[in-house]
Order: structure tokens, then sequence, then C-alpha cells
């Protein structure tokens, strides 16, 4: 006897799971009753400067006194007694003027100081906590303490996608930074917010693979289809159950058009050269530059790049010896250079904010003499802007001749923050979510913006 019996609900699902379709992070949590698609392009509140944000995060701290604030005061006094208990250390590395604009930048990133009258330098940053998972997550969140969503996902839900078969909010992290997830996490805000984790390597991200066919495909998602609209009616005011429908179709355009978005083969050997990329290779920071370009060619709203994990010889966090940084320098200052080039020279760098952060600075000061390393110190440091909306080829604040202190003009997380959004279009203090019986923002009751940058 043939079995007339066609397959059941059960049966198509576990095949579409099987089949790699079911992503974390694209899952939806919830879909306006209307049936409208929360990820389509809304307006912002005001004429937007840029598009898209590509955020790069350097874990672990970077320091700010030998990086992108010369201390000469540091050198001339280095291992001489600061009070009872410190002494001044000097940096290792020497400070070139760059650019038409002048700006003083180390010898550790000269690729970065070949576009230093795209950027405009902020050396007045502060963050409120001085351990790396509070600081982390407060650069990231707005908050040192609670979980709260990430800025990627804030943008997404104030702004949508422009592709919908890619996730708005898309983080290329071959290591788990400080913090861990909640870097990328939407929390309160719908998942389908949270930031997707790409990771290097042959399968960047997991389960994008067919096991069938796309016709094959096509037939089976109709099908589930059609099983979930009859489930639906009755219920339209499940909102978890049409997300799920929906996450369904981001996830059979995401087999189509992710894979293409991470084959660098059809780049050219001059631009792999630019970026310092060796061809077919998917290691370093390199690959995760040229990729982020490409996932904002394709309409990736905002994309973050995170150099470094918890593992301490692979992360800016520098107590034992400060000469790591000629390593750690090399890998991201050749392609970071070379993604403000590339992005200028594709006309996409004005519709792009190119965002350069660390979750503190390092102590200009030290135990001991002759001491190699420098300790955590969120009072204050530096990070920068370029592209945008932001006005280049120059230095916005200043800490003390020493580095330890702000002078002038102190820019909070939360300020730096509401001038990412400002430049989106966004209002900080607009873009809310009313959660626990009150409205949430990513700055909370906090930041201004920081008008002095911006063009």
């Amino acid at each position: 006897m043939v079995s007339c019996e066609g397959p059941n609900r059960r049966h198509v699902i576990r095949s579409l799971a099987g089949g790699g379709l079911i992503l974390p992070g694209l899952l939806s949590e919830m879909l306006a009753g209307d049936g409208a698609d929360p990820l389509s392009p809304k307006e912002p509140h005001f004429a937007p400067k840029a598009k898209h944000v590509i955020f790069l995060f350097m874990t672990g701290g970077v320091s700010h006194v030998d990086t992108f604030d010369p201390k000469p005061y540091l050198r001339e006094h280095h291992d001489q007694p600061k009070g009872k208990r410190s002494v001044y250390k000097g940096s290792d590395w020497e400070f070139q003027r760059y650019g038409e604009c002048g700006t003083e930048i180390s010898d550790l990133f000269p690729h970065i100081g070949g576009v230093a009258d795209e950027i405009a330098l902020v050396r007045s940053m502060t963050n409120v906590n001085g351990d790396h998972f509070g600081a982390t997550l407060g650069i990231h969140t707005g908050s040192a303490t609670f979980n709260r969503p990430s800025i990627g996902s804030w943008v997404s839900y104030g702004l949508g996608t422009f592709n919908r078969n890619l996730p708005s909010f898309m983080v290329v992290a071959p290591e788990i930074p400080y913090a861990g997830g909640q870097v990328w996490g939407s929390d309160f805000l719908p998942v389908l917010h949270q930031g997707t984790r790409i990771v290097p390597g042959d399968q960047p991200i997991a389960h994008m693979g067919r096991r069938t066919t796309a016709h094959q495909q096509r037939t089976e998602l109709d099908l589930l289809e059609f099983f979930n609209r009859q489930h639906l009616q009755g219920r339209e005011g499940d909102s978890n159950l049409a997300a799920r429908i929906k996450s369904f179709e981001t996830a059979f355009g995401m087999q189509v058009e992710a894979p293409e978005a991470f084959d660098l083969s059809g780049e050219s050997d001059a631009t792999l050269r630019m970026y310092g990329l060796e061809r077919g290779s998917t290691k370093g920071f390199a690959w995760q530059c040229i990729v982020a370009r490409r996932l904002i060619e394709r309409g990736v709203r905002f994309v973050e790049l995170i150099d470094g994990g918890t593992s301490i010889d692979r992360n800016w966090d520098t107590h034992a010896k400060m000469a790591t940084y000629n390593r750690l320098a090399k890998n991201v200052d050749q392609p970071t250079g070379a993604l403000i080039r590339d992005l200028k020279s594709r006309g996409l760098l004005d519709e792009t904010l190119v965002v350069w952060t660390t979750e503190f600075g390092r102590t200009p000061t030290c135990p001991s003499p002759g001491a190699e390393g420098r300790g955590h110190h969120a009072r204050v440091y530096s990070s920068w802007l370029a592209g945008g909306g932001v006005k280049g080829g120059i230095v916005h604040g200043a800490s003390d001749e020493i580095g330890h202190s702000i002078a002038e003009a102190p820019v909070t997380v939360h300020d730096f923050q509401a001038t990412i959004l400002d430049r989106l279009g966004l209002d900080h203090e607009r873009l809310t979510y009313r959660h626990a019986g009150r409205d949430f923002r990513l700055t909370d009751v906090h930041g201004h913006v920081v008008k002095e940058v911006l063009a």
C-alpha cells in the first residue's frame, strides 16, 4: 500500500530549522498588529546627515597618551616621582603632525594619520566606570550597571533598514568582548533589532547553507506560511506568530544575499592591497573593514567591528607591557585608514558615520620606575568621528598636561551617543520606548549633542 500521508506541520518546521533558516537574533518578538514591517525604513526626526554607521570598537581600553593625545611633559619627566606612590610614564612612541589640519597622532597610527583631515578627534571623552565590563556596557548601551539596548539596536528601532534581506544591525566580532552579547543585545526592544554576530571564517553566519534547492525551500516556506496563517485566524493580536512568519522570509532572503556580501573574490587586487589583506584570507581587521563597507553598500544600517576579546594578549588591556601596542596597532591602522579612503572614493563617506572608540584610556603614571604597562583610566580618553556630517580635521576638548583629567569641553558617553544619533537625524530625547511603565532612551536622562564637531 502506498502511503498518501503528506508532510505535517512539525515535519516542515523541523526541515526549515535543520536547513538553518531559524537564526538567533532574527526571530521577531514583536510585530505591529496591523501587519506593518518594523524593519521597513522609517522617517527620522529631522533631515539626516548620515544614513549608516560603522562603529569601530577597540576592546580593552586604548591608552590615549600613547595614541591620540601627546603629552611631552610625561616624556620629559619619565620615571620621576609624582607624589609618594607613583611615577610619570612617558610614551614609547613619537607623535607627528598629519594632514593640512596638523593634528598630532602617534607613530602607531600612520595610516589613520593619513586621513586626519577627515577626522574630528575628541580628546576629552570620559566614562563613569573604570572596569572593562561596566565601561564597555556604558559606551554601547548608556548604562554601566543595568542591561539596556545597544546603540545599534536603538538605531535599528528608530530607522529600520534599507535591505529587508539582511539584518539592520550586524556585528563582526571574531571574539566575545567584555560584557559579552549584551554589547549588541536589544534587551527590552523587539528582538529583531538585536545585532547579528558575524564570525570571520568560511561560514560567517552559522547555518546559512541549504539542504534543498531554492524552489523546494520556497515551497516549504509557502506551506509553512499557510499553516501559520490558518493558526493566526482568530488570533490577529498574536504579534509573535506574525513576526515568525516575517522572520522566515528574512532568513530565506539572507541565504541569497549574505553569502555574496562576504565573498571578496570580486574585490580588486588594488583594493585588497590598500587594506593590507591577502586574497582568500579572512583574518585580521582588514577583512572586517572590507566586509563593513560591503554591508553598508548593501543597505545595512549599523555595522560594528570589534577588535579583541577578553584575552589580555589579544586586546588593548596592557597592564604589563605597552610594547604589545606595536602588534595591535599594526592590525587595525592600515585597514582603518583604508576604510576611510575607500568610502570616500566610492562616494559613501558623506552618508556613512565612522566611529572609533574604546571603553576608557590608560593611566599617565605607574607605580614604580621601569614599569612597562599602564592601568585603567576612565577619567579622560580619546575617541574620534569621521564622515557623515562631521567636521574633519579638528580636535575637540583637551586633557591636562599629563592626560590625567579633562582640561576643557568634557564629552560624556551620553554626549557621544547623542551626537551619533543626531547625525542620523534622530533626537536622542525623542527616541524612546515604553517599558516597565516608563519611557526609556539610549541616553537615559543625560546627554547633549556636541555641536562643535558637526559640519
